[in-house]
Formats: structure tokens, sequence, C-alpha cells
């Protein structure tokens, strides 16, 4: 991917089968300027990655819909205020029609209203206000006609419901008629009416070509492509049956027949139950993105803004950067802020999974969505829209539902040439019966070659992994693990190794100072006003421990005239032209500090689990200032839960070797690589993988941020970081060690489903085939197989949702 590679998304309707997403998928592939195109059908959607100065996000758009397929817009209209003349609605016309996801843009000056037509997938209504309000105008939601993601699923639903209804209706009298032929059924009493074929014809026609109208319309795109998908099998297999019914009616004029040998129930009935499979699809579809709901539906609709002194409620999508928020108890904290004013206990289970409220004060960060549980707030405006946490978690899941696992590229090849084979294999059933088996027959080779086309779907092909990709990422979302694509929810089953990072990871990461041992005791406080004044320059957990300790003996810190932290060692500042160092053995050597007589002392700190850090001024040592971290109460058990799954714990630390040991003892980590400087362990990462292991880092901060990208999977811990959970595959929101082994047994759990979901479409097919090319199937039980073929890939899939670890 090139440095100016970009990625747009789009919501695609008329996908039928396996065979129409990989055609899409193929024809973005080959677009000048496309980079790499995922398409997914379980979530009718596509994901293309491309250069913006090749091509631009309309023409992929285009090319999609001269594939034969549509793509979904959504309209808002909007008030805009501070427009003055035509050369104002004239300029935010340009400035919007030129933003990138924004199809069709019209602003009406005499109205004081703007309509555009935007793709919801790369743009939000708040998007849009803020650029109108970068060109100097006012703008609010008027009215958002949810006319296409958010609702597209359900119309689908109520439109397939309506064309089951009337297909059944005209369907049922012709089952009756083909049950009552039957030597077992011959006492249902059957109306003369029934039997007559022009009758049974005008009960079919309706049903072929308005019902079954999709099937030829999705046929002929696919044709006029070069490619075949369902929609041709369903159309040849149910016009053979229906025309051939036609020649069958015409020959018997004049014969005197009282009842001619018909096959229109074969046509209706099959494209009833496919109709039917469709419905039922759809449904489960939409129970399989239950997890994305669910997060939308956490969203505040409202707050409470402070302007011009007067508190005011405002629609979630008007507040700004900035704003000052009031939130009272029990109400959602609408965007995230930093409280001003005020303290209080904050659910925050929403984001992390954990149902013990977490206390918050002023100058604390507080997330969007969730409850402030008892105390008044007031809090500052810092992220909205797709900045929240909330919203980037939604774009996290929805980036893993809508990518592809390597396991699927098997389903696409072979779905990219089924439909042919399944033609091939129908043509030569019916020669083989007709000039073979039983000579002369058409009708009984007709039959079969009907079978065989109507059994062979493609569908549940396509559908057995990203359902499981969907179901599996959503419910791991839901216990607070985020898997950034379906790859990543794959390899994490294969990891071998789990590195864990020491501060922050195994422990709490909120070290405090335990131990000031100075060469003069006389000039404590000197040299911790020296100390504290220098490390609060820096942001390292340790550093801040330090200062928080000398804070509480009362000791008021002064300014640095410079300050240098160094990664790996410690810090160097000047204060009040005194030379400042504050580090380790190494840090000291550097500055040729003589440490003998402070070693015992620096071992004994350290084999109790201490971290001591020497001090030197103006090149004398000072002495040593010891802290210590206790690790988290989940860790040593969440690390006997991973060495009892087989796999091999490791802990990597800048720290020395016996501070490190003894943490490791106490968390019960077998191997231990201490003194890691940042940039080194990618490096050991890297050694690992060279002894054949499957590597998961897990670190929480900006030092981890090689090491995440390095290893086979990266997790980084919620509480940590934006970088490192930039850099990881997986972010764990929740603290808890234990999140790691949910997320391996939910990569395993889900793997076993995808294969599961494959080895039964893959079976469902090879045996079916056959089976109706042999003669023992009728079309009508061949279309309903076909039909729930899919149906019961999905909710296998959606078991996943149910999982409890």
């Amino acid at each position: 991917m090139s440095q100016k590679s970009k990625e747009t998304q789009m919501q695609i309707l008329g996908m039928t089968c396996a065979a129409c997403s990989t055609r899409i998928e193929k024809g973005l592939n080959k677009l000048q300027g496309v980079e790499k195109a995922n398409v997914n059908l379980a979530l009718e959607n596509a994901s293309v990655t491309y250069n913006p100065d090749e091509v631009s996000p309309g023409e992929i758009e285009k090319k999609v819909q001269s594939l034969g397929y549509e793509v979904v817009k959504e309209k808002a209209e909007f008030l805009i205020t501070g427009m003055t003349c035509a050369a104002c609605s004239s300029r935010i016309e340009k400035v919007l029609n030129k933003l990138d996801g924004i199809n069709k843009a019209t602003v009406n000056l005499a109205l004081e209203t703007g309509t555009v037509e935007y793709n919801p997938s790369r743009l939000t209504p708040s998007d849009i206000i803020a650029r109108i309000e970068k060109a100097g105008y006012g703008a609010t939601v008027k009215v958002e006609k949810n006319e296409g993601a958010e609702d597209f699923r359900q119309k689908e639903l109520e439109k397939q419901k309506g064309k089951f209804a009337f297909s059944l209706i005209l369907t049922i009298p012709l089952l009756w008629a083909m049950v009552s032929h039957f030597s077992f059924t011959s006492f249902i009493y059957l109306p003369d009416m029934l039997m007559n074929p022009w009758v049974q014809m005008a009960l079919a026609t309706p049903v072929q070509f308005f019902i079954g109208w999709q099937f030829y319309r999705g046929a002929y795109k696919a044709l006029k492509n070069k490619s075949a998908n369902m929609d041709v099998l369903v159309a040849l297999g149910t016009s053979a049956a229906y025309f051939y019914s036609i020649y069958l009616s015409i020959a018997s004029i004049g014969s005197g027949a009282h009842m001619v040998e018909q096959y229109f129930e074969a046509s209706a009935v099959i494209i009833t139950l496919i109709i039917l499979g469709k419905l039922f699809e759809v449904r489960a579809k939409g129970r399989s993105s239950e997890a994305i709901k669910k997060l939308m539906g956490l969203q505040a609709k409202t707050a409470l803004v402070v302007r011009d002194g007067k508190e005011m409620e405002v629609p979630l999508e008007e507040v700004l950067v900035g704003d000052i928020l009031s939130v009272k108890p029990g109400e959602k904290i609408p965007v995230d802020g930093e409280i001003l004013e005020g303290q209080s206990a904050v659910d925050e289970s929403m984001l992390t999974g954990e149902s013990i409220p977490v206390d918050k004060q002023i100058g604390d960060t507080v997330y969007g969505s969730t409850i402030n549980k008892n105390g008044f707030l007031k809090m500052k405006a810092t992220k909205i829209g797709r900045e929240t946490a909330l919203a980037q978690i939604i774009r996290i899941v929805e980036q893993a539902q809508g990518s592809k696992a390597p396991i699927q590229r098997l389903a696409d090849k072979i779905s990219g040439i089924f439909v042919p084979i399944v033609v091939g294999i129908a043509i030569l059933t019916f020669l083989v019966w007709y000039f073979i088996v039983d000579p002369g027959n058409f009708a009984g080779a007709l039959v079969n070659l009907i079978a065989v086309l109507v059994i062979a779907c493609p569908c549940a092909l396509g559908l057995a992994t990203p359902t499981s990709i969907m179901a599996g990422s959503g419910r791991s979302a839901e216990l607070g693990i985020l898997f950034k694509g379906g790859e990543h929810l794959e390899q994490t089953h294969r990891i071998t190794t789990v590195v864990l990072d020491k501060t922050g990871t195994v422990t709490n990461g909120k070290p405090v100072l335990t131990d000031v041992l100075l060469v003069n005791q006389g000039e404590e406080e000197e040299i911790l006003r020296l100390v504290g004044t220098a490390e609060k320059q820096s942001e390292h957990p340790l550093a801040q421990a330090m200062v928080d300790g000398i804070k509480e003996k009362g000791i008021e810190l002064g300014e640095t005239t410079t300050f240098e932290a160094i990664p790996g060692y410690g810090i160097e500042a000047v204060i009040n032209e005194r030379k400042v160092v504050v580090g380790t053995r190494k840090l000291m050597k550097k500055h040729d500090i003589d440490l003998t007589d402070a070693e015992s002392t620096i071992q004994a700190l350290e084999s109790d689990g201490k971290t001591a850090m020497m001090v030197a001024v103006d090149g004398d040592y000072k002495g040593i200032i010891a802290v210590a971290d206790t690790i988290k109460e989940t860790s040593a058990a969440a690390i006997k839960r991973l060495k009892d799954m087989g796999l091999e714990v490791v802990m990597m630390t800048g720290d020395n070797q016996r501070t490190a040991q003894a943490i490791a003892d106490l968390a019960g980590v077998d191997r231990v690589i201490a003194e890691v400087l940042p940039e080194q362990k990618a490096e050991e990462i890297k050694k690992l993988q060279a002894e054949g292991k499957k590597v998961a880092m897990v670190g929480d901060g900006i030092n981890d941020a090689p090491a995440l990208v390095t290893a086979d999977i990266g997790m980084a811990i919620g509480t940590g970081t934006d970088v490192a959970m930039e850099a990881a595959d997986i972010t764990l929101m929740r603290g808890d060690l234990n999140s790691i082994a949910d997320a391996i047994m939910m990569s395993k759990k889900t793997i076993k489903n995808i294969k599961q979901n494959l080895f039964w479409a893959f079976a469902y097919n090879t045996i079916g085939i056959p089976i109706a090319a042999l003669g023992f199937l009728a079309p009508w039980v061949a279309g309903a197989a076909m039909a729930f073929s899919s149906v019961s890939v999905v909710l296998n899939a959606l078991r996943l949702q149910k999982i409890k670890l």
C-alpha cells in the first residue's frame, strides 16, 4: 500500500450468491488505480483501497453499477445559516461536491436549505456540517431521510415478505394439483379446474415472470459481464420446466386427454421456496450484524450544551469540539471530553466490559456513551462524531466484519468456476438420460436437468466464511476484544508464544515511590526537589510515581532549563545550572559515575521487585530512589490459564533482570527477557519467530509499537496509548490479561465454525448434485434444499453470538 492510498467503503444491493461478490471483486481489482478490493456477501458491502491520483470513489461506484449492482446512497437535508447571496449558495455547493463521499449536493438560497446525497460508509451528517462550518456558514440537520444503509435490509425483508406471500397464493393450487397425483393421496379432492393446463399456466406465469423477474435480471447482468451466478441456474432450471409445460399444453390441444403431464408446479414451487429461503437469509443476515446495532444504540441522542451562559439541549450531531457540556447523574456522557467541574463514578462497561464504575475527577477523560452514575459533571468536548472512542470501536468492528479471512479465498476460487461446471453437469445429465438411461424420454431427462441446476447453488459457499467472521468479531466486541480484520481473527488461533510487556500489562502500570536512600540524608529535600522537577517532564509511569511521591512529601517543584528523556536509560536535565541525571546503571556508566559502593543496595532492592533509579547531580553520585509496581490482581490467574492452554508465556521489559524476575515469579512467568531497549523489542520478537514460533505481543505503550507490528499478532491493552492500539491487530479493551485467552478462544471457535460451514457447503453440493443427476430428486425438493442450505449456514454462524467464555 502506497502512502497516497485511501480506503473507501460502499453498501451494495443486488448480490445473490458468492459468484456475484467474486465478480464485483474481480471487476474492481482490474480497475486502474484500485490496489485491493474486498467484497463481503454477508454484509453486502465492498471495501476498496485505491490511489486517488488514478481513480476516484465515484468511478469505483460507477464500475459496480456497470457490473449490474446498486450502490446504497443516503440523503440528508440541512438548514444553512449565514448565506447572503447566490455566491454563498454556489460556494457551499462547490465545497460539498468536492468532499469525498458526496455524490450530489444542491443548496437552495431562498429556502436556506441544502440537500446532500452521500455515501453513508464514508460520511456522516456531522462531517457534512463540519465542512459547511469550515466554509464560514452555520448548519443543522433538518431531516435525515434514512433511505440508505440504515434500513435497506429492513426494506429488503419487507419486499421479500410481499413477494413470498404473492407467490405462495398462486403456488398453493399448483401444489394441491401435484400432491393429489400420487396414488396414496388420491383421496384428496381436486377441482377439475385445477387440472386444466391453461389454468395452471395462468397461475404459474405471474410467479415465473413477475416474482422470478429478479432471477432473469440477475442472470442477464451476469452473462452480460461474461460470468454466471445462482440467478443463471434458477432462471435456466425454472424456464426449462415452464416452457416445456407450455409445449406439452399446446401439443395436447385436440388430443382429448383429461389430464396432461405438466411441470408448471415445479417452476412455481422452486421460485416460491427460493424466495422463502431469501426471506430467512435476509432476516438471519440482519441478526448477524447485531453487534454493530447494539454499539450504535449506545450513543446518546442529545446533549446539554452551555452556550452564552445558558443550558440548551441540542441533537448530538450539533455538539462541537470545545463546547462545554453538563451531564446529570444517570445520564449518558454525550461525547469524549475532559472533566472541568465535579466528580463521579462512571460506568464504562460498554467500552471495557468491566462492571465496576470508575471514579472520575477534574482533569480526567470521559468517553461518549458511558454512564455518569452519581455526580454532576461539567465537561469540555474534545472528540465528536467519528473521532469518539465508541465511533472508533464501531469502525474497527465494521472493518473486521467487512474484511476477508484467508480461508475464504478457497471458497471464492471455487465459486468463480462453480456455475459453468454445474451447467455442464446438467447438460451431460440430460444427454445421458435421454440417449442412454431412458432413451427418447425427453420429459424425464429434462426433470433431472432441472433438479441438477436447482440443487447446485453457490450461496452457502459464499456465506460460509463472512457470516462466521461477522458473528465472531461481533461477539468478541461485546467481550471487549476488538479484532481489526478477519485475517487477524483467523490467525490468532495459531499463536504458540505470548510475549507480555511488564509495565501496564502484567503490572498495574501505576508504581509508587517506596525508598529514598541517599549518600547524605541531610540533602533529601534538595535532591528530591531536583529529581521531581526533572522527572515531571517525563510521561514514563516510573517518573510519574517519583513525582507523585515527592509532591506528597510537600516539596515544591521548580522549572527545568533543558530536559531530555533517553528511552530505556532515564532522563537528563539542567535545573538552575545544575546537571541532574536520573536512571539506570547504563546511564550512570555513560556519565562515568562509580556505583561500586551502591551495588549491594541496588541488588537488594531489585530482588524485592523494586526498580532502583540512581541519581547524580553535577557528576556526583547522590543516591537511589526506588519505586515498585504491583502486578494486577488477575495477572497470575490469566497467565496460568494461558499456560494451561499449552502456550509459552514470556515477559519482556526494559527493567533490570532482578526486578523483572521478581515480578515474573509473582505472576508465574517462566521466561524473562529483561533490560531490552524499546528499539530492541522488535528484534527480540524476530528471534522468537526465527525459532519457528507464532508470536503474540501484548503491550500498552508507545515503546511497544514496533514489537506489536513485528509480531504475528499484536495485542494492545485498551487502557494504554493510542499509538499502541493503532499499531496492534487486536485491542483488548479491558486491562485484564484474561482477554488474551478469550481472544485466542474466540479465534479457535470462529475458525471451527467456518470449517463446519465450508464442510457442509461443499458436502451439500458434493452429495446433492449426484443424487439429482441419478434421478432421485424432484425439482421442487431440490429447490427447497437449495434455499435452506444458505439459511442453515447462517444459523450455524449465529451460534457464535451466544458463546460464553
